[in-house]
C-alpha cells in the first residue's frame, strides 16, 4: 500500500467517520496536578477528515516555564500571553461534541482537565483517540512510534517539532493515514470514554513524600520508637488526626493509611475499636498504643537505617505472600503441556533461584537474543481450545518468533487451529494475503518468504514466562528516563480489564495506599508511576526509574477482571516495553493465565544492585484485585 500523504477525503471510511478536535499541548513539566499548560493547539476535522477551524496561543503559566531546551519558551516570551482562564471558554466550543485527539492523548487531556478545573469549567470531552495506541495496534514497520517518525513514514510534512500547531498540523495528517491503515486491517478504533473530571480531586496537591528509612519491624512492648516504622492511626484522637501525621512524619516515622503485617504500630484511643484497621490490627497481633503514648515515644525516635545504606538484593520471591484471612494463594500456573501435534523442544537455560536469569559479570553483555526458524517472525493463532492456543503460542516462542494476540500490519503468519475458521479475522487475513498455516506447520515451520514485515527495525526480545532482561541505566530526570509496560488483549464484551501497579519496599509492601495505581488513582505521589489508558484493550504503566525513592525495590504491574469472566475466557496478554511511551521496545512476552484466573501478575521492574531489571512474570490467582492488593499491605475498605 503507498506511503504518500492519504488525501483529506475520508469519507469512504464511514465505520471511522467523527468528528474531530485535534489537540497539542506544550507544558511546564510531566505533572499534570503540579505543572501548567504554556501553549496549545487545536485542528478541527470533519467526518470527511477535511480542516474545519484551528486556534492556537501561548499561554502565562504564573510559574517557571520549566525545560526551556525542550519547548523554547521563555518566561520573558509568556509574560504577555493570556492566563488559561481567558482562554477556556474559546477552547471549551473547539472541544465540544468532537472526539480529542493526541498523541500520547492521556497526557494533553489530562493537562487540560487540570487546566479547565482549576479555571472552574467542565472539560466538554466525552471521548479521546491516542494515535500512538492506534499505530500500536496497526505496528507500522517503523523503528519507534513517535510523531515524527510517523510522520516520515505516512508522508506527512513536519515543519518545527515541539511547536504546538505545527505538531497539530502533522497529527492531522498520521490521523488519516493511521484511519486508512486501520481501515485495511479492519481494526476497532481504540476510543477512551472520558467522565467528567471537573471535581476538587484534580485541584494541585502536594506530593507525599516517602519515607527515608527502612522499616526496623514491630514496636516492642516498653520500647521507643525507630525511624522508619510503619505506624497508622485509626478512630478519634485529641489531637487533630493530620498534625499527628505530620508529627510523625517529620520524626522520620512512615505514617500509614493502612495496616498489615508490617506495620509496627496502630495508634488508637479505643482498644476495643472495630474499624477496618483494628480489626486488622488485631487479626496480625499488632502492637496497640493509646494516642498519649504515641506523642510522648516521639518525643524520642530513635535513629533508623536509610534506605542509601542498605544493600539491594534481587528479589526474594515472585509472587506475594497470602495474609491472613485472604483467599489463598493460587499455585503457580504450571507451563502448558504441548498437544501431540506441537511436541516439545529443548528449552532455554531456566531462570535461577527466585526467578532470575543469571546476572552477566561486570563488563560482559548478556547473551545474544535465542535464534531459530521464526525468528524475526509474529504469528497469530485462531480457534483451539484455550490449553491448545497457549500450546501453540508458547511453541512460536520456543521457535524464536513472536505470539500475537491481534491482528496487525505486523503479522507475518497466522496459524489456524480447530474452529479458527470461524474468526471474523480470517477473511481480511486473507484479503492481505498472509500466509494461513495448521497446527502440523509448528512441528517443523518451514518459512520460504522472506521477514520483511519489520522493514529492518531492530526486534525486541522475546522473554518467555519468567525471562528477565537488563534495563538500561537511568541518566537522570527527563522523559527519556520513564520505561512503560504496556499490556493489550483481544477485544472483550463480557468484562472489562484493568492493569494496576504497586510500588514495594523491601518487605513486598506499598510504603502507603499511594503508592497503588489504579483506574481511580492512576498516579502515586510524586508522579513516578502512572496509569495511561490507551483504549479497551490496552493501558500502560510508565515510571520514571531516575526519581524512585530509595525505598521503591520493586514495581509489580498486574492485570485484573472486571466481571465474571476468568482469564482462560479472555485468552493471551501481551505486553511490551521499552523506554518511554513510543520509543522503540526492549521486550516483549505472551502471557497465559490457565483457565480460572481473575488477577494476573503481569511483569515486575525490580533493583538488582545498582541496575533494574524486567521480570515477564504470568502469574495467575482466583482472587479478585481487592485481595491482592491486601496481600501488598493496601486497605481497600478503610
Amino acid at each position: 500500500m503507498s506511503l504518500a500523504p492519504a488525501a483529506p477525503d475520508l469519507s469512504d471510511l464511514r465505520d471511522y467517520a467523527f468528528e474531530w478536535a485535534l489537540v497539542d499541548v506544550e507544558t511546564s513539566g510531566l505533572v499534570p496536578r503540579r505543572d501548567r499548560v504554556l501553549s496549545v493547539a487545536v485542528v478541527t476535522l470533519g467526518p470527511d477528515g477535511a480542516q474545519t477551524g484551528e486556534f492556537s496561543t501561548l499561554l502565562n503559566p504564573g510559574c517557571d516555564p520549566g525545560p526551556v531546551h525542550v519547548h523554547g519558551l521563555t518566561a520573558e516570551r509568556l509574560s504577555g500571553a493570556p492566563a488559561f482562564d481567558q482562554v477556556a471558554e474559546r477552547l471549551g466550543a473547539l472541544l465540544e461534541g468532537r472526539v480529542l485527539v493526541a498523541h500520547n492523548a492521556q497526557f494533553d487531556y489530562d493537562f487540560l482537565a487540570h487546566e479547565f478545573a482549576r479555571a472552574r469549567l467542565r472539560l466538554p470531552v466525552a471521548r479521546r483517540l491516542c494515535t500512538l495506541a492506534l499505530n500500536r495496534r496497526v505496528d507500522p514497520p517503523t523503528d519507534d512510534l513517535r510523531l515524527g517518525t510517523l510522520a516520515a513514514h505516512y508522508g506527512v510534512p513536519q515543519l518545527k517539532a515541539h511547536d504546538a500547531l505545527d505538531d497539530t498540523r502533522v497529527l492531522a495528517g498520521v490521523l488519516r493515514a493511521s484511519l486508512r491503515q486501520a481501515a485495511r486491517l479492519d481494526l476497532p478504533l481504540p476510543l477512551v470514554a472520558c467522565p467528567p473530571r471537573q471535581d476538587p480531586q484534580f485541584a494541585p496537591k502536594p506530593p507525599k513524600t516517602p519515607c527515608a528509612f527502612r522499616n526496623p519491624g514491630r514496636l516492642a512492648p516498653g520500647g521507643p520508637l525507630v525511624q522508619g516504622m510503619k505506624v497508622a492511626v485509626t478512630g478519634e484522637t485529641r489531637t487533630a488526626r493530620s498534625d499527628l501525621v505530620l508529627r510523625g512524619v517529620t520524626a522520620g516515622l512512615n505514617m500509614m493509611g493502612s495496616v498489615s503485617r508490617h506495620t509496627s504500630a496502630l495508634v488508637t484511643n479505643d482498644s476495643a475499636a472495630d474499624s477496618a484497621k483494628a480489626r486488622r490490627a488485631r487479626a496480625e497481633g499488632v502492637p496497640v498504643i493509646d494516642e498519649s503514648a504515641f506523642l510522648r515515644l516521639l518525643g524520642d525516635v530513635r535513629p533508623g537505617t536509610s534506605h542509601e545504606g542498605t544493600p539491594l538484593p534481587g528479589p526474594a520471591r515472585t509472587v506475594p505472600a497470602p495474609e491472613a484471612g485472604s483467599a489463598p494463594e493460587a499455585a503457580p500456573v504450571p507451563e502448558s503441556s504441548p498437544s501431540p501435534a506441537l511436541p516439545a523442544v529443548p528449552t532455554p537455560r531456566g531462570p535461577e533461584p527466585g526467578g532470575t536469569t543469571a546476572a552477566p559479570s561486570p563488563g560482559t553483555k548478556r547473551a545474544a537474543k535465542p535464534r531459530g526458524p521464526l525468528s524475526g517472525r509474529r504469528v497469530l493463532v485462531l480457534g483451539g481450545t484455550h490449553p491448545e492456543a497457549v500450546a501453540a503460542r508458547t511453541r512460536v516462542v520456543e521457535l524464536g518468533g513472536a505470539a500475537a494476540i491481534n491482528l496487525s500490519a505486523g503479522v507475518t503468519d497466522v496459524v489456524v487451529l480447530d474452529g479458527g475458521h470461524a474468526d471474523r479475522r480470517l477473511a481480511r487475513i486473507t484479503a492481505l494475503l498472509l500466509p494461513v498455516r495448521d497446527a502440523a506447520w509448528l512441528v517443523a515451520p518451514v518459512v520460504t518468504e522472506a521477514s520483511g514485515a519489520d522493514g529492518g527495525r531492530a526486534a525486541a526480545h522475546v522473554l518467555p514466562r519468567g525471562g528477565v532482561v537488563d534495563l538500561p541505566l537511568p541518566k537522570g530526570r527527563g522523559p527519556a528516563d520513564r520505561w512503560t509496560v504496556t499490556a493489550s488483549w483481544a477485544q472483550q464484551t463480557a468484562c472489562e480489564i484493568d492493569v494496576v501497579a504497586f510500588v514495594l519496599d523491601e518487605d513486598e509492601q506499598v510504603s502507603f495506599d499511594e503508592d497503588f495505581v489504579f483506574y481511580g488513582a492512576p498516579e502515586n505521589p510524586g508522579g513516578t508511576v502512572r496509569l495511561l489508558g490507551d483504549g479497551p484493550t490496552e493501558q500502560t504503566v510508565s515510571l520514571d526509574l531516575s526519581t524512585l525513592p530509595p525505598s521503591a525495590r520493586k514495581v509489580v504491574v498486574a492485570a485484573a477482571i472486571d466481571g465474571s469472566p476468568a482469564f482462560g475466557d479472555v485468552g493471551a496478554l501481551h505486553i511490551v516495553s521499552g523506554p518511554g511511551t513510543s520509543a522503540a521496545a526492549l521486550a516483549q512476552a505472551t502471557l497465559d493465565a490457565a483457565t480460572t484466573e481473575r488477577t494476573m501478575l503481569l511483569a515486575e521492574i525490580y533493583r538488582r544492585g545498582e541496575s533494574w531489571r524486567l521480570r515477564a512474570v504470568g502469574q495467575g490467582y482466583d482472587h479478585g484485585l481487592d485481595a491482592l492488593a491486601r496481600s501488598y499491605g493496601v486497605d481497600v475498605t478503610d
